[in-house]
């Protein structure tokens, strides 16, 4: 999939200069992740690949879909990605462009993987003790994984931080063989 990265990195720098330039970072973010989630729809994706449907028509599947959440400029983009044959790579646009946004806002993305959902507490202890530890405001994403018993993995970044009874346990087994 870095191949896929790769193309689409060019479209999503340039969907983040537009969109700082025009200071609606929040405005294309959303809309980025709504395209995103449109251009991943299995039917939109079955239009997108009809070769009997011109670029035209499928702009305005795309128009349709998005309705009034479809600003000028990202109307325009979707048009470029048309005519380039790049609009499936809407997903990976979007992941690279919310990443730009991220770091332009100083913001790092932690992902939090526990056997059972967070409270509002243990959400607000996480983000407050990340945000001490890497300097910056941290955007939390939750996954429930049953297989790690209790506790909580977290990666920021290429960093792990793996407090679950699984990963304690591991260690123990290491230092016992050790």
């Amino acid at each position: 999939m870095a191949e896929l990265a790769t193309i689409a990195r060019p479209y999503a720098e340039a969907a983040f200069a537009l969109a700082r330039e025009s200071k609606s970072l929040p405005t294309w973010s959303d809309a980025l992740s709504m395209l995103a989630a449109v251009a991943a729809d299995s039917k939109v994706a079955a239009a997108v690949d009809n070769p009997k449907l011109s670029a035209e028509q499928k702009h305005s599947l795309f128009v349709t879909v998005m309705g009034d959440k479809l600003p000028a400029q990202a109307s325009k983009f979707v048009s470029v990605l048309l005519e380039s044959d790049r609009v499936k790579l809407l997903p990976q646009i979007n992941d690279q462009f919310q990443a730009l946004k991220r770091k332009a806002e100083n913001v790092a993305q932690a992902t939090v993987a526990s056997a059972f959902p967070l409270t509002d507490a243990q959400r607000a202890d996480i983000k407050a003790g990340l945000a001490k530890r890497y300097g910056r405001d941290i955007e939390l994403v939750e996954q429930t994984d049953l297989s790690l018993i209790g506790g909580a993995k977290i990666t920021v970044g290429d960093q792990v931080i793996d407090r679950t009874v699984v990963g304690q346990l591991a260690k123990m087994e290491r230092q016992i063989k050790a």
